[in-house]
């Protein structure tokens, strides 16, 4: 008998089908992996399975008993941050199953607790710390420990290492060999297809809200994997190395220091060049973007854009300059959920749209579509709610919206989160015809494949400073995780 099924499950929004009749099973003691492009269903699917939204029609088995609603027994980590901002990383661990002793909030044995899950993760985090102090790979930590610390029989993993680095990735799958030989089950949802093939024992392929296909993982190479989610075959995963010379200096910056996180940063950028920004988590890559585009105090040091001094002590002074940041917490900064398509992508350029002091609708309407088509954003529909897009198409309308002030530096981080294969490859294209317009690229991901894939420098950062740069036969990722980690210098 299965641990987890589910018969003829059908989620549908209005004339929308986003699940259709999906029959799956999943047995104790294994790793069953979820595959598909953005709005395959994916996500629909796991929140059906974990009670957030209620299927239209089909069945939930556990251990043969129907399931209606939410249970204790399936637990999930959400693929967007599922955090209580003002409350503390203890207080989220244990939201809503609070320990207590004589009626009072057993606050000893939350922390207690939480900090033994948090070692299992070696991760540094103070359990009395607030979730708003929190960078998004702490966050991920969180919502982790989060999940390992139910007495749950099947978890649902939906994209948890896409913003971790290859040792807290590690770290994780060991932990995940644990529950599953405990006789659990997982369920886990990725674009990273050699994790997906490294870690699950089966995979299952959706596509447009259909179950494509169920083999074991022994089965299926990345590049079949591929295939099955698109319907058709990806030759190449990055576009091919610009011929073009990058030109003036566009972005100086010396000694920065944004303290606690930046402490002695210098590099330069060049129109056309793109710069790789590689580190392990609170090697201060996200800060150092954050301080450049205004959203933190720099505290010395000197930026210099085209040749000139600034200093912005706003993010609409950057803009103004130029300067698009593309924030690596889409959910948290990088979006309006709750605004439109079109809203979300002229909102921080909505000046451009502006006649004689009044707003040209129209205008904005007509390039917000044109963003849609060129990056093939689903639904076309503009007036509809961000909330109601993909993960991976909330990511191209925040991409678009960065384009829309047109910019002269434009820095990317973390641009593929979440993202599919094919919708990947589609950000990699965009981002290389970018930097061969002469917009001068910073590019900082945790993804080394991406990294050595995309850029022909990559600047290493260790503990807020520049542990060294890396180009030409010296680009491996051993080489850049010697620098990341301090073994050279």
């Amino acid at each position: 008998m299965a641990l987890l099924e589910t018969r003829e499950l059908t989620k549908s929004y209005d004339a929308v089908a986003a699940l259709q009749a999906v029959s799956l099973s999943v047995e104790s003691g294994t790793v069953l992996g979820l595959i598909g492009e953005n709005g395959a269903g994916k996500s629909t699917f796991a929140k059906c399975v974990t009670g957030l939204i209620r299927p239209t029609s089909g069945e939930i088995l556990l251990e043969g008993r129907p399931v209606h609603g939410a249970t204790p027994a399936i637990a999930g980590i959400p693929q967007e941050f599922n955090l209580v901002e003002d409350l503390t990383v203890a207080e989220n661990i244990f939201l809503g199953r609070e320990p207590s002793r004589f009626g009072l909030l057993d606050r000893k044995t939350m922390c207690e607790e939480s900090r033994r899950q948090l070692a299992r993760l070696q991760a540094d985090i103070d359990p009395d710390a607030p979730v708003s102090t929190l960078s998004p790979s702490g966050k991920q930590m969180v919502e982790i420990a989060k999940a390992f610390s139910c007495d749950c029989r099947v978890l649902l993993m939906d994209e948890p290492t896409t913003i971790l680095n290859p040792e807290e990735t590690k770290r994780l799958f060991a932990i995940m060999r644990e529950f599953r030989d405990r006789g659990n089950a997982i369920i886990y949802i990725s674009h990273k297809l050699a994790e997906v093939k490294e870690i699950c024992d089966r995979i299952a392929v959706f596509r447009d809200g259909v179950l494509v296909s169920v083999d074991d993982s022994e089965a299926l190479e990345p590049a079949e994997m591929a295939r099955r989610m698109v319907g058709r075959e990806l030759t190449r995963m990055f576009p091919p190395p610009s011929a073009a010379v990058p030109g003036e200096v566009e972005l100086e910056v010396e000694h920065l220091a944004a303290l606690p996180a930046v402490r002695d940063v210098s590099f330069t950028l060049r129109r056309g060049e793109l710069l790789g920004v590689a580190g392990l988590a609170g090697a201060g890559r996200t800060e150092l973007a954050e301080a450049i585009a205004g959203l933190r105090k720099i505290d010395s040091g000197t930026v210099r854009l085209a040749g000139r001094e600034v200093r912005f002590r706003t993010p609409a002074q950057a803009v103004a300059a130029g300067i698009s940041y593309l924030s690596e917490d889409r959910q948290g900064t990088g979006i309006l959920p709750d605004f439109s398509i079109e809203a979300n992508i002229t909102l921080v350029s909505l000046a451009r749209y502006c006649r004689g002091g009044i707003f040209d609708r129209s205008a904005a309407e007509e390039a917000a579509r044109n963003y849609v088509a060129r990056f093939r954003i689903k639904p076309r529909d503009i007036s509809a709610p961000l909330r109601a897009l993909s993960g991976g198409n909330q990511q191209k309308v925040a991409v678009a919206r960065g384009l829309d002030i047109g910019p002269t530096v434009f820095m990317f981080d973390e641009p593929t989160r979440g993202v599919d294969v094919a919708a990947r490859c589609e950000i990699y294209e965009f981002i290389r015809e970018l930097a061969d317009s002469g917009v001068a690229c910073l590019l900082i991901s945790s993804d080394m494949e991406e990294l050595l894939g995309m850029c022909r420098k990559i600047m290493v950062m260790r503990e807020g400073q520049v542990a060294g740069f890396v180009e030409g036969d010296l680009l491996t990722e051993a080489e850049l995780m010697y620098l990341a980690i301090g073994v050279k210098e």
